[in-house]
C-alpha cells in the first residue's frame, strides 16, 4: 500500500468484548493495521505500508497519558490478536514495566517506534505491545513469541532499557502467557528481573 487508506469493512475482524473502548494497532512488515473496539464491536481504522504514513494516523490519537480510567491500547502485528491464547503468543511471554503516572505517553510512543523501526534486533519474534492505563500506575509491557528463548527474551529486555533509557535499577518483569492463562491475569505472579 502506497498511502495510508481506510481499510473497507469487509476486509475487518470484528470480535465481541467486555471492554466498552479498546484501540488496537497492528503491525506487519511495515504494513500497519488499525482497530478499535468501541462498545463490544472491534471496527478498522486504517492500514499503511510506512512508519510516516503510521505517523500521520497516529499523531492524531489521544495520548495513553490522556486517558482516564481503566483503559488499554494494542499495537501487534497485522494477523496476532492482543490475546494469550492467539497462535502466535502460544509460546510467548511478556516484559512488563510499571510506570509511575505521567511517563506513559512517551515511554509508549518510545516503544512503539522501536518496533516500527525494528530496533529490537530479534526477527519475527516481538508480537506487539501494550500500554495500561491503570488508577494508581500505567504498564508498559512487550509480548514476544518464545518464552524459552532465554538470549532472545534478554535482548528484548536490554533493548527495552536502552530505548526507554531506563535506570540501572528499574525492575522489569517477565510472565509467561501460559501462566497468564493459569492465573488468569496479566500482572500477577511475574518473575522480577533487574
Amino acid at each position: 500500500m502506497n498511502q495510508f487508506e481506510h481499510l473497507k469493512e469487509d476486509e475487518c475482524e470484528y470480535e465481541e468484548t467486555k471492554d466498552n473502548i479498546e484501540s488496537e494497532r497492528g503491525t506487519n512488515n511495515n504494513n500497519t493495521t488499525t482497530r478499535r473496539k468501541v462498545g463490544g464491536v472491534t471496527s478498522c481504522w486504517g492500514a499503511s505500508a510506512s512508519v510516516e504514513q503510521f505517523w500521520k494516523f497516529y499523531s492524531h490519537l489521544v495520548r495513553p497519558g490522556d486517558l482516564t480510567g481503566h483503559s488499554d491500547f494494542h499495537l501487534f502485528k497485522e494477523g496476532i490478536k492482543p490475546m494469550w491464547e492467539d497462535e502466535a503468543n502460544r509460546s510467548g511471554g511478556k516484559w512488563i514495566i510499571r510506570l509511575r503516572k505521567g511517563l506513559a505517553s512517551r515511554f509508549w510512543e518510545n516503544i512503539i517506534l522501536a518496533m516500527l523501526g525494528e530496533q529490537f534486533m530479534v526477527g519475527e519474534e516481538i508480537c506487539g505491545a501494550v500500554v495500561s492505563i491503570r488508577f494508581q500506575e500505567d504498564i508498559l509491557s512487550i509480548w514476544n513469541k518464545s518464552a524459552s528463548d532465554q538470549i532472545t527474551t534478554s535482548r528484548i529486555r536490554d533493548t527495552l532499557r536502552r530505548v526507554l533509557n531506563l535506570p540501572p535499577n528499574t525492575i522489569m518483569e517477565y510472565k509467561t502467557h501460559n501462566d497468564s492463562l493459569k492465573d488468569n491475569s496479566s500482572f500477577r505472579n511475574t518473575k522480577i528481573a533487574l
